[in-house]
């Protein structure tokens, strides 16, 4: 790595600290330095809070030596005014001469007008520095705004000969655990990532799960359920706790209390309910089951990324878990548990 690059590497790892926290902005790290010495740094903490670029700023105790120092930025910096006011005014103000951008915000608000903005106002701008881990970093942001829809990604656990849940004697309930009790945290967590989940009548039914991060530290993404003939029993968790859950169905439009009924046809019943999810500012969304539902998104093409977890149970019989005829773009090891993360 060139001396850039290094800490354009450091905005990264600030922003990674904004991942749930942030969206539906994007995660954004900004690092001050002078004589090759970082003087400030900061990143995107919360939504509605200050920028990576303010916080930074508000960082360096010596503000004189700004106007000689380089500011390195994992986005591009905003030049409208949103819940907070433009970073690119402030980077004028304290007359910041250099300013090195990882990539481009596509968002039709700034898409470059911050660059044109540093620019005119005489400021040295470099652009595209690690460009494809900026990008890949904000891999939720930039779909919700390019392809009109959620990031989605689809998760599924399956055991050593492939099922995803045992044969089931006399429609008997309850979960089929196939993973080691330690991963469920980092399950948790992942659905603390994403600003919703999403599952089918008959994972309701057989698991009566409650979809939240209660095993990790961490927000409660909104809980989408597909129950188009309104089946599901009143006293599945979902109804009695006080988290948002929407209830797509094609019967009744109307919310009681933290359940929403939302009515949709059954024609191209998942493209329309991703475009309502758009509507709703919801820029991520985890598919956690099940078979049925994974292979739909899998049918219609419409999914991001998988995460497919492997236990080292053997059901020897059961429902069949979806399969993906790719290479994992990586595979790591959680406890014995292995986890697969495919790219489309």
């Amino acid at each position: 790595m060139n001396k850039d690059e290094s800490f354009i590497a450091r905005c990264l790892s600030l922003a990674e600290k904004g991942k749930g926290k942030v969206s539906p902005n994007p995660m954004v790290g900004a690092v001050i330095v002078h004589n090759d010495l970082i003087i400030g740094e900061g990143y995107h903490q919360k939504y509605g809070e200050s920028h990576a670029e303010v916080n930074a700023i508000k960082n360096v105790k010596d503000k004189s030596l700004l106007k000689h120092a380089t500011l390195y930025v994992s986005l591009e910096p905003c030049s409208h005014h949103g819940k907070t006011p433009p970073c690119c005014d402030l980077i004028i103000e304290n007359k910041i001469p250099r300013v090195v951008i990882g990539c481009k915000d596509s968002y039709k608000e700034v898409n470059g007008k911050g660059i044109e903005k540093l620019i005119a106002s005489g400021i040295e701008v470099e652009i595209g520095v690690l460009e494809k881990k900026c990008l890949a970093l904000n891999k939720r942001f930039f779909t919700f705004h390019e392809k009109k829809r959620p990031y989605i990604i689809l998760k599924w656990a399956k055991s050593q000969d492939g099922f995803m849940d045992r044969k089931r004697q006399n429609k008997k309930e309850g979960i089929n655990w196939i993973t080691q009790p330690e991963t469920k945290c980092l399950t948790h967590k992942w659905r603390a990532q994403e600003d919703a989940i999403l599952v089918g009548k008959n994972t309701i039914i057989n698991d009566n799960p409650s979809l939240t991060t209660r095993s990790y530290d961490g927000e409660n993404p909104l809980r989408v359920v597909l129950d188009l003939n309104k089946e599901l029993n009143k006293t599945s968790k979902l109804f009695n706790d006080n988290i948002k859950t929407i209830i797509v169905n094609n019967k009744t439009a109307e919310k009681l209390d933290h359940i929403e009924y939302v009515k949709f046809n059954k024609k191209e019943l998942l493209h329309n309910l991703m475009q309502f999810l758009y509507k709703r500012n919801i820029q991520s969304i985890i598919i956690e089951g099940g078979k049925k539902t994974i292979e739909t998104f899998l049918k219609e093409d419409l999914w991001d990324e998988a995460k497919v977890l492997t236990g080292e149970t053997f059901f020897e019989d059961g429902l069949a878990a979806p399969t993906l005829k790719k290479t994992p773009e990586h595979t790591f090891y959680f406890s014995t548990d292995r986890i697969d993360i495919f790219k489309k």
